[in-house]
C-alpha cells in the first residue's frame, strides 16, 4: 500500500514536470512580438502594411527648389487695379530686414507680386513719398478658381482700403512667353496669403484683411489645407517721432495633418511685416539678391515687361529634418501592433495547454517505472536546494556592491532617455528661436528707438540752427538801422 502510494505521488509529481515541460514554451513566444515592442517604426517597415503607410508619412519630406525672378519695384503711389491671375503664388521665401533707418520708413516689398509671372519683389526700407501716407501690404484673394491680386501701395493719411466687390468681373491676366504658370489655388476661397517657405506649390493660408505675407515667415511647410490666421489686423496706425505704434499679433494654426513634420501649430506672431520677417525660419529658403537694381513701374495690363532671368532657390530645413527623426503622433500607432501579434501567440499557446497531457503521463504508474523515478527522492533535491540560504548570505556579504551597482548602472535604465532627448532637443530648439526673435524684436525696438532719438536731436539741431540764423538777422537789421534813421534827419 505505501509502494502503491509512494508510487502514485512520484506520478502526479512526475504529472507536474510534465505540465511544467508543456508551459515551458509560452516564453519564446513572445519572440513572434520581437519586432513590435520597439518604440521606433523601423523594425515595423517589412510588414506590407507598414510599408504602405511609409509612403503615405512624408517623414522625408523635402522642400521642393524654387525658380525665383527676384526684381525691386517702385511702390504705387495710389489703389493700383486688381489682377486676375490663374495660378496661385509659390510659398514665400525669407527676406529678413535690416534694422530701420528711420522710425518713419516702412518696410516694403518681401512678396510675390504679379508682373506677366510671380516675380518676387525684394524688400527694402522705403520712407513715405509724402507725410502721413501709409503702407498697405498686398492683397491676395481666391475667388472662382482664381487669385484676385492687388499690388502693396502707399495710401493717403485718410484712405480706406475695401476689397473688391464680389461682383466684379475682370479679364484673365495673360502670363509672358515662355512662363509656365503653377497650379491652381488650393484652399478655401476668401483673403489668403501665400503658404510658408517650403511648402506644397498652390497651398493658400487663409488670413484677415490686411495681413503681411511675411507673417507666415517663421511658419512651418504645410503639404495640406488646414493652415489659418486669426486676429485683428491694425493696419490704420501712423508711426513717427510723437505717435506710437501698437504692435498686435496675429495667430496661426494647423493641424498635425497639415504640416510636413506633422505637429499642430498654434503660435503668436507679430502682424508687423518686418518684425515677422525677422524671426528664425522653420525652413530657410532666401530670397537672391535681384540682378538688376533697376526698379520695375507696377504692372499693368496689356504692357510687355522684361524680366531678369530666374534663380534657383534650394530650401533647406535641418529642423524639419530632425523633427522627422523624432517620434511622430501617427506613428504611435503602429506600436499598439505588437499586441495583435502577442494576442496570436496566446492562440497558438492555447492547444498547448489544452494538448497538456496529464492523461497521458498517468500511464507512467501502469508501466512500472516509478521505482526508477524512486531514486530521484532519494538524491534529495532538498539537499541542493539547501545551500539557496548560503547563497542568500552570499548577498549579505556584499549587498553594498550589489545595491552599488544598479545604482551605478541606473543611468544604463536611461535607455528611455534617448527619446527624451528628441523631444528635449525640440523644445530647445523652439526656445533658442522664440529668443532669437525677441531679440530681433528688441533690436529693432531699440533702433527705432535710437532713429527716433537722433530724429529728435536732429530736430533740435535745425532749431537752434534756425533760432540763430534769426538772431544773426535780427542782428543785422538792428545794424542797419541807424543810418537809415540818420538819412530821414
Amino acid at each position: 500500500m505505501k509502494l502503491f502510494l509512494f508510487t502514485t505521488r512520484t506520478a502526479l509529481f512526475a504529472a507536474v514536470l510534465g505540465l511544467a515541460a508543456c508551459n515551458s514554451p509560452n516564453p519564446p513566444a513572445p519572440a513572434a512580438s520581437e519586432p513590435g515592442p520597439p518604440g521606433s517604426p523601423a523594425p515595423e517597415s517589412p510588414p506590407p502594411d507598414s510599408g504602405a503607410e511609409a509612403t503615405v508619412t512624408p517623414t522625408n519630406y523635402e522642400p521642393p527648389p524654387q525658380n525665383v525672378v527676384s526684381v525691386y519695384q517702385e511702390p504705387a503711389e495710389q489703389e493700383p487695379q486688381p489682377i486676375e491671375v490663374a495660378a496661385a503664388p509659390p510659398p514665400m521665401l525669407v527676406d529678413a530686414p535690416p534694422p530701420p533707418p528711420s522710425p518713419d520708413d516702412a518696410w516694403t516689398g518681401g512678396y510675390w507680386a504679379w508682373q506677366g509671372d510671380w516675380v518676387w519683389v525684394q524688400g527694402q526700407w522705403a520712407p513715405p513719398p509724402r507725410p502721413h501716407y501709409r503702407w498697405f501690404p498686398p492683397y491676395y484673394e481666391h475667388r472662382r478658381g482664381h487669385v484676385i491680386f492687388i499690388d502693396g501701395f502707399w495710401g493717403a493719411p485718410n484712405f480706406e482700403f475695401r476689397p473688391p466687390p464680389p461682383g466684379l468681373r475682370l479679364t484673365l491676366s495673360e502670363p509672358e512667353v515662355g512662363v509656365t504658370l503653377g497650379p491652381e489655388p488650393i484652399g478655401p476661397e476668401g483673403i489668403f496669403v501665400p503658404a510658408p517657405p517650403g511648402s506644397r506649390f498652390g497651398l493658400i493660408v487663409p488670413a484677415p484683411l490686411g495681413t503681411p505675407p511675411a507673417v507666415v515667415t517663421s511658419a512651418p511647410p504645410i503639404i495640406d489645407v488646414g493652415m489659418r490666421i486669426s486676429g485683428t489686423i491694425n493696419i490704420n496706425h501712423t508711426t513717427n517721432v510723437t505717435n506710437t505704434t501698437v504692435i498686435n499679433n496675429v495667430t496661426i494654426y494647423a493641424p498635425a495633418a497639415a504640416t510636413a513634420d506633422h505637429r499642430a501649430v498654434d503660435v503668436a506672431v507679430p502682424a508687423q511685416a518686418h518684425l515677422a520677417a525677422a524671426l528664425t525660419p522653420v525652413v530657410r529658403a532666401s530670397a537672391p539678391r535681384p540682378e538688376s537694381s533697376q526698379p520695375l513701374a507696377p504692372y499693368v495690363a496689356g504692357r510687355t515687361v522684361s524680366l531678369p532671368a530666374a534663380q534657383t532657390v534650394r530650401p533647406s530645413a535641418p529642423h524639419l529634418i530632425e523633427h522627422a527623426s523624432a517620434p511622430r503622433p501617427e506613428e504611435t500607432p503602429q506600436p499598439r501592433e505588437a499586441p495583435t501579434a502577442r494576442e496570436v501567440a496566446p492562440a497558438r499557446e492555447a492547444p498547448a495547454r489544452r494538448e497538456a497531457p496529464p492523461p497521458r503521463e498517468a500511464p507512467p504508474p501502469r508501466e512500472a517505472p516509478p521505482p526508477r523515478e524512486a531514486p530521484p527522492p532519494r538524491e534529495a533535491p532538498p539537499p541542493r536546494e539547501a545551500p539557496a540560504p548560503r547563497e542568500a548570505s552570499a548577498p549579505r556579504e556584499a549587498p553594498a556592491r550589489r545595491v552599488e551597482t544598479p545604482t551605478r548602472n541606473a543611468p544604463s535604465a536611461g535607455a528611455e532617455r534617448p527619446a527624451a532627448p528628441n523631444g528635449a532637443a525640440a523644445a530647445r530648439e523652439q526656445a533658442q528661436r522664440n529668443a532669437e526673435a525677441q531679440r530681433n524684436a528688441e533690436e529693432a525696438r531699440r533702433n527705432a528707438a535710437e532713429a527716433q532719438q537722433k530724429a529728435a536731436a536732429a530736430k533740435q539741431a535745425a532749431e537752434a540752427e534756425r533760432q540763430k540764423a534769426e538772431a544773426a538777422r535780427k542782428k543785422a537789421d538792428a545794424a542797419k538801422k541807424p543810418p537809415a534813421q540818420a538819412e530821414q534827419h
